[in-house]
């Protein structure tokens, strides 16, 4: 499938900092290959890793060190020296679970299960963002563009000062959202004229035009549209922007994804998936009327689902797919030439995490790419069924089942050949863990490797490990 390529308006790249945080120098190097690859913003959800102050102080992450105001303003002098503008994206009424997790915000939830939600209802809740915001931008010298997110609102009414809210004549949960956003955006635009604010759409999309038009919303916001599926129903996604653009907001972004939204857990992304997501991308740019202009595409990359969910692909194990979906959006389709192109930029000879090889005599690849072989290496060998299924296998299951093993009567000889393939198995994962984790801490806080370990790793090892002891412990009774 061939389109045109991408219209006029910036490709932003999204920096999801609440999972991974790259170190200082990673994200420099990270910029210095985004400029290479045609990149012209970053949209940065700093979430807990921003040097919050005075009473929000309590926000900043625990299990490494935020990032420094001068780190910040570093960031941002050397995203403008490579050409990109830094947008801000600060969660103002859902996904603030960083924020509600806290005892003392606990009083400010919607409901008292639902970590993410803000109450509407409260007047400390405007000042929390408020004050959140205020710090962001005094961080961000002449910022220009705010993106306030507001996007799955999960139990929004569910609260008891929703429900009597509701029973009031004409009231809505459409209402009670739109309300929230609008005292925020008019509160934004109140200390900074100036500011361009952005949003996200999902929480609109049900809603008429009428309903969006009567909001008051209307010239204060700008929804981004955010859609990551290779599946992407492209007639439906022009129908939403039509609706926007007949809503009087005629300011429009989209919003494709590169990495983090194929699977909660997923380590190695696919790349054909997301230049899927992007070719469908491309088809509804070029199915708009021309009086709905998109001011550009933020190509998402989520680190987690959410704050409190498992880490997502890391950033170096995805920048073969971030490439690629650029050299889509240039080239209006993924042939040969634009593949050709990454290969090149990349050093590597295939778009594929899982089958690229390094085809450059350099030592290193793009910035990262040593450790996005070595996670392909290990991700491979935790996914093979005989390591993976060990327990099921036949003679763990015909000669050291949980009866033999609880009772200790078992078959020497067999029970240590199994015990000498399971001790194989985990010499060997250990082996890659080690490389695997002198290679992250170069790119990433020691935090993140022992994260990155407990939850793709250790799940695996933990049974070989029950195994071998197990043998120990059986053996020991039954051989003299």
């Amino acid at each position: 499938m061939s389109c045109p390529p991408w219209p006029k308006g910036k490709k932003l790249v999204h920096l999801d900092l609440k999972g991974a945080p790259p170190r200082a120098e990673y994200l420099h190097q990270l910029i210095e290959l985004f400029s290479k690859l045609g990149v012209e913003g970053l949209l940065v959800e700093y979430e807990d890793m921003f040097p919050y102050e005075g009473q929000l102080k309590m926000l900043q992450a625990t299990a490494q060190p935020a990032y420094s105001q001068g780190e910040i303003l570093s960031l941002q002098e050397f995203a403008k020296f490579k050409g990109m503008e830094v947008i801000p994206l600060v969660q103002t009424f859902g996904h603030m679970e960083f924020v509600l997790k806290h005892r003392p915000m606990w009083g400010l939830r919607e409901v008292a299960h639902c970590v993410g939600t803000l109450n509407p209802h409260k007047e400390e809740a405007v000042g929390l963002v408020m004050e959140m915001l205020r710090q962001v931008v005094a961080l961000h010298p002449g910022l220009n563009t705010l993106h306030i997110g507001a996007d799955e609102v999960y139990m929004l009414g569910e609260g008891e000062e929703s429900k009597l809210w509701l029973a009031s004549p004409g009231c809505t949960v459409e209402q009670l959202f739109l309300s929230h956003v609008t005292k925020v955006a008019k509160a934004i635009k109140e200390a900074w004229p100036h500011m361009t604010i952005i949003m996200w759409d999902d929480m609109m999309r049900g809603m008429s035009k009428d309903t969006l038009k009567a909001s008051g919303l209307v010239g204060l916001v700008q929804p981004m549209l955010w859609d990551y599926s290779p599946n992407l129903d492209v007639k439906r996604t022009v129908s939403l922007l039509e609706k926007y653009c007949s809503a009087s907001m005629s300011e429009l972004w989209a919003a494709s994804s590169f990495k983090g939204s194929t699977a909660v857990y997923t380590c190695v992304p696919s790349t054909q998936r997301h230049v899927e997501n992007h070719l469908q991308w491309l088809e509804v740019a070029a199915s708009l009327p021309a009086n709905v202009k998109l001011k550009g595409i933020a190509i998402t990359g989520w680190q987690r689902y959410d704050h409190l969910s498992v880490l997502c692909e890391l950033i170096p194990v995805a920048l073969p797919s971030l490439a690629a979906c650029l050299q889509t959006l240039i080239h209006g389709q993924f042939n040969t030439e634009a593949e050709s192109k990454v290969t090149q930029m990349l050093g590597v000879s295939s778009v594929e995490a899982e089958t690229m090889e390094r085809t450059s005599a350099v030592d290193s690849l793009f910035p990262g790419g040593r450790l996005a072989q070595l996670i392909v290496e290990l991700d491979s060998l935790l996914k093979s069924e005989d390591i993976r299924f060990f327990e099921n296998s036949m003679f763990v299951r015909g000669w050291f089942s949980p009866y033999q093993r609880q009772r200790k009567m078992v078959t020497p000889l067999i029970t240590m050949q199994i015990n000498k393939q399971a001790s194989t198995y985990l010499a060997i994962l250990q082996q890659k863990v080690e490389t695997v984790t002198a290679e992250m801490v170069h790119l990433y806080p020691d935090s993140t490797a022992q994260e990155w370990i407990e939850e793709h790793v250790t799940p695996v090892m933990s049974p070989l490990e029950r195994i071998t002891e197990d043998i120990r412990i059986c053996v020991k009774e039954m051989v003299p």
